[in-house]
């Protein structure tokens, strides 16, 4: 029973990176952001040279036109494959192999998101990230690019230190693997990803305010803490 779609290359110096592909919920959320942004400035911008008549209204147009299309191209090379959309929801873009996103892979992720958002709203581009395990669309695909989490190693409580809590239902054992699994692996994950996961297993932690916490408590007390 798997928590979560991760996929795992291996680096030339023989090391195994076990990545975790951003799926369509943060996607989107970064995007809206990126898109008031660049609202925003394209407004800025006819304000400011709209009083210089026609001449004013085309520079603003050219100006907005080259914003829509560079503005992720510029971001994800220098600044690490972060828009400021992904920078908060802690997404970043890179090759498929985890490699610093290039030039060319992003130009080309970038213009295909013109086929990505036929025929209505990005729908191209749903129904390709649904149909692969890496959540790639289409543009992804073109470009060998993919969307990742970022590793954090901070808000990880080991299962030795949390204390150990009873679960109110009886739990399977794959239910019990899950939850050791997801315990075991959470200095992987973001805290915000630790969250979304443990809210996945539904009517566990429905009345949990701190459902990673309830769930790291689950996993001391399956591990023997607390037990006769």
């Amino acid at each position: 029973m798997r928590l979560d779609t991760t996929y795992t290359v291996n680096t030339p110096e023989g090391i195994a990176l076990q990545l975790s592909p951003a799926g369509p919920v943060p996607r989107l959320l970064a995007w809206m952001v990126d898109l008031l942004l660049r609202s925003l400035i394209s407004a800025g911008l006819f304000a400011a040279l709209g009083g210089l008549g026609r001449m004013g209204v085309g520079i603003a147009l050219i100006l907005t036109f080259l914003l829509e299309w560079f503005y992720p191209v510029y971001f994800e090379l220098r600044q690490q494959g972060q828009t400021p959309g992904k920078k908060m929801l802690d997404i970043y873009v890179a090759q498929s192999d985890a490699s610093p996103v290039t030039p060319s892979a992003s130009i080309v992720r970038n213009l295909l998101r013109v086929v990505d958002f036929l025929p209505l709203f990005y729908g191209f581009g749903f129904i390709s990230m649904l149909l692969n395990r890496r959540f790639q669309r289409l543009g992804d695909l073109a470009a060998d690019t993919v969307v990742l989490h970022k590793t954090r190693h901070n808000g990880h409580i080991p299962i030795a230190e949390a204390n150990p809590i009873r679960p109110e239902v009886t739990l399977t054992l794959p239910e019990q693997q899950a939850i050791m699994l997801f315990s075991q692996r959470s200095n992987t994950l973001a805290a915000a990803r630790q969250e979304e996961l443990a809210r996945m297993t539904g009517p566990l932690v429905a009345q949990q305010e701190n459902a990673t916490r309830w769930l790291h408590g689950i996993a001391s007390w399956l591990s023997g803490g607390g037990k006769a």
